[in-house]
């Protein structure tokens, strides 16, 4: 076995694993306490010390997996995704780059890369995005239809809420959230028109509760295929190492009968 590839065994094991995450666990309380000017008047140097010892952590992770797999690497996008977060912290940040300096605590989102059940969450996720986007495109058009009643209705009497198309679509979508929809908006509403229940609450259970636990539904089962998926992948690779070592151990037998 070549160094390369004990370096890429070694960088698999699971301490190493729990290493990493806890560095970045550590960095993300670092950062929070950065936002702190008490603290950061105590002890700012120390802190900022261990924050750039957790950067230099990362990069070195980052080139030592480059050494181990080589051309692999770039073809898993977790790779990619850990190798842009940890760039995006090795820019430059000053006074006019403020933004840049912020982000730093997107070097969090790498413990989705390192734990696995959050991958799982992650791409079960993405996988779901296509039958989502269905579902959105749906929504729209019901909030559209919601927004156009609304604003025909409602708007002479309460024109902060309804007296355009885009505050209509706000308001629903505030009512669709449940944010103070009832005593904030609607019993107003109803104060003047007393039947607007009858626009309000059918919108609700559409959206609210249909919709929503529809976009749900979908996420699960992405996770869900995902998860069958790993568990398949998994099993088939046990079977393949069983079938080598039965045809190691028959290749053993046959020379032994030979010789």
């Amino acid at each position: 076995m070549s160094l390369r590839q004990k370096l890429d065994v070694w960088l698999d094991q699971p301490w190493v694993i729990n290493l990493v995450m806890g560095v970045i666990v550590f960095n993300a309380i670092l950062l929070g306490m950065e936002t702190s000017p008490e603290i950061m008047a105590r002890a700012g140097g120390i802190i900022v010390a261990l924050d750039t010892a957790c950067l230099g952590f990362f990069v070195a992770e980052i080139l030592l997996k480059i050494f181990a797999r080589g051309g692999r690497f770039f073809r898993s996008g977790w790779n990619l995704f850990d190798l842009a977060i940890v760039g995006a912290a090795l820019v430059p940040g000053s006074q006019t780059m403020s933004v840049l300096r912020a982000l730093r605590i997107l070097r969090v989102l790498r413990v989705i890369s390192v734990a696995p059940r959050l991958r799982r969450v992650v791409e079960g996720f993405v996988t779901a995005l296509p039958g989502m986007a269905s579902v959105f495109l749906l929504m729209a058009i019901i909030f559209y239809i919601g927004a156009v009643i609304a604003t025909k209705l409602f708007a002479a009497s309460f024109p902060e809420w309804f007296g355009s198309l885009p505050l209509s679509g706000y308001t629903l979508f505030q009512i669709m959230t449940l944010e103070s929809w009832s005593m904030g908006i609607v019993r107003p509403v109803m104060e003047v028109y007393p039947y607007a229940w009858v626009f309000f609450v059918p919108f609700i259970m559409i959206t609210t509760f249909a919709v929503v636990n529809l976009l749900v539904g979908l996420i699960v089962n992405s996770m869900q295929d995902a998860h069958q998926e790993e568990a398949g992948a998994v099993t088939d690779a046990y079977r393949d190492e069983v079938l080598t070592r039965l045809i190691a151990i028959e290749k053993h037998l046959e020379e032994k009968t030979r010789s």
